[in-house]
């Protein structure tokens, strides 16, 4: 693609990173046959390429953020299966990263969407916050009906019939391995799961002390940041990422750390771009350190078993199959512990959750979801898994099918207990 930005605004870091970006597209249009909102939509402007021209003109411009520009970027879920189908390797996330930055700094919202970004800014990283906000939920999901929002409607439905009790798993502690130790990690334990879910944590603790890892819960850690960061609000994601990468650090230069685990893939995406975001040698070491769950235990190899008689459909997260293109471990970890495991149709489309993409374009995510469903649904399994908290969290509203996390899974084959969602 040819730009013309200045040589004035190339002197500029983050202009001349777009500029790389936007010329190492090549229109083919690749990315138009596995956009989800493009599949949904139909319109150019909906598709990577087309955003890419919008975010092209805006930038080379220097004008301030259109509500036309705005809008089909807001629409964009940041699922990067575009990435995956690429030949030319364009590097969508930072670019798409960049584009919603500038538009918080350049254009006003109206005054309910600024409302609602400052709420779910402000309490789904806090887990204390959330959880109550999640109780309130429960008390007006009967008056959902008379809300006109959508997106309204839609956070009242989100919140579960059950909120689990707080862990004192999560609290900062160190857990002693129960076999000869081999290694020694820190486990990053989220925000909104730690109000949805606690069953994640606590079986990726019981498993890999089962495996000979010394598993440490970092003082000062917290939300990775992704919320915000896709939001646009950079000063915010950024002192996320800042508090994270010091209670990291104060572990490997303790008693050192051989890896930084994350059981959910969409905070693991934002932790291993650290490294990009904050650009510090420090920021980088943690990136360097930091794996996925499946990733892990790979490592660590899981014992063989027996075959289990239940077939898992295992639904692929974007941030783990196009964010971190872990395609294959999941899998492959079901299978060596003895689940048959199955795969749905266009299982590289995302499932409309996308952070709080479900909350603010509720129409478009609930359209996703419907596809997800019923492809994983045609497989007939007996449950579905998956990595992230937040495909959990959609999937399992529109189906019967009792869906956990793939280490749950991995826990109660190798000796922990069954997950609660099978009970």
């Amino acid at each position: 693609m040819q730009t013309h930005f200045t040589d004035l605004q190339l002197q500029d870091p983050k202009l001349a990173e777009a500029n790389k970006i936007l010329r190492s597209c090549v229109h083919c249009g690749f990315c138009t046959a596995t956009c989800p909102t493009y599949q949904v939509l139909g319109d150019e402007l909906d598709s990577p390429r087309g955003r890419i021209y919008l975010i092209k003109e805006m930038l080379e411009t220097g004008r301030p953020a259109d509500a036309r520009t705005v809008k089909h970027l807001d629409r964009c879920l940041s699922c990067l299966a575009c990435t995956t189908t690429c030949p030319s390797g364009v590097d969508y996330m930072h670019l798409i990263d960049q584009a919603r930055v500038y538009i918080e700094k350049t254009y006003k919202r109206p005054l309910s969407d600024r409302a609602l970004r400052w709420l779910l800014a402000k309490v789904i990283p806090n887990p204390t916050r959330f959880r109550l906000a999640l109780f309130a939920a429960k008390l007006g999901r009967p008056f959902a009906r008379l809300i006109p929002d959508a997106r309204l409607r839609a956070m009242l439905a989100m919140a579960p019939k059950t909120i689990p009790p707080v862990s004192r798993n999560d609290d900062p502690q160190s857990f002693a391995p129960s076999a000869p130790q081999r290694m020694r990690v820190a486990l990053m334990t989220g925000c909104a799961q730690k109000a949805l879910n606690t069953d994640i944590n606590d079986a990726t603790i019981r498993l890999l002390r089962r495996l000979g890892c010394e598993v440490v819960i970092p003082r000062g850690m917290g939300c990775c940041g992704a919320l915000t960061h896709h939001m646009g609000r950079e000063a915010e994601s950024h002192a996320s990422a800042r508090a994270n990468i010091a209670a990291f650090i104060a572990e490997t230069r303790g008693a050192g750390l051989d890896a930084i685990v994350i059981n959910t893939s969409g905070c693991g995406t934002t932790v291993k771009d650290y490294g990009h975001m904050i650009g510090t040698p420090d920021a980088a070491e943690v990136s360097a350190l930091t794996l996925d769950i499946s990733e892990l235990l790979q490592r660590l190899t899981l014992p063989e078993g027996a075959p289990k008689g239940l077939i898992v459909a295992y639904h692929a997260a974007c941030s783990l199959q196009h964010g971190q293109q872990i395609k294959t471990a999941p899998k492959d970890l079901l299978k060596r512990v003895g689940f048959t495991v199955v795969e749905p149709a266009d299982s590289h489309l995302c499932c409309g959750s996308a952070g709080t993409y479900n909350l603010l374009q509720p129409e478009i995510s609930a359209q996703l979801r419907t596809r997800k469903v019923q492809t994983l649904e045609a497989k007939r399994p007996d449950i579905i898994a998956a990595g992230n908290i937040g495909c959990m969290m959609q999937i399992g509203a529109a189906t019967a099918i009792p869906i956990v996390h793939t280490v749950e899974l991995l826990d109660w084959a190798t000796g922990g207990p069954k997950p609660r969602a099978l009970g």
